[in-house]
């Protein structure tokens, strides 16, 4: 399954709603740290398809990255059933991710 971009049109629909759990990426695409952290991302989506992948981009969705309490980036929050159980903030090993994602 391929990483879904999410914005503020779509959350509610491609992640509050699901019955899957839920892996969000805020980035931006000047982000140094970000952008090492999107293979793993990438790499997530591709190997599962029991859950949803998504990136949200900080600059074009600011009312999302507010109400999750962003404030440094790459931030990555695991949701499930509509509710984060689990928030990274910065660069994150893969298998550190994948611990929530069961």
């Amino acid at each position: 399954m391929s990483v879904l971009k999410i914005t503020e049109e779509n959350f509610e629909n491609e992640i509050i709603n699901s019955q899957k759990i839920s892996l969000i990426d805020f980035y931006a695409d000047w982000c140094g740290p970000c952008k090492m952290q999107s293979p793993v991302i990438d790499e997530l989506a591709e190997a599962r398809d029991d859950i949803n992948v998504g990136k949200i981009n900080v600059d074009e969705n600011q009312n999302l990255a507010e109400k999750y309490g962003v404030m440094s980036i790459p931030t990555l929050i695991v949701i499930k059933n509509g509710e984060v159980i689990k928030q990274f903030v910065g660069l994150t090993p893969k298998s550190q991710i994948e611990e929530y994602l069961k």
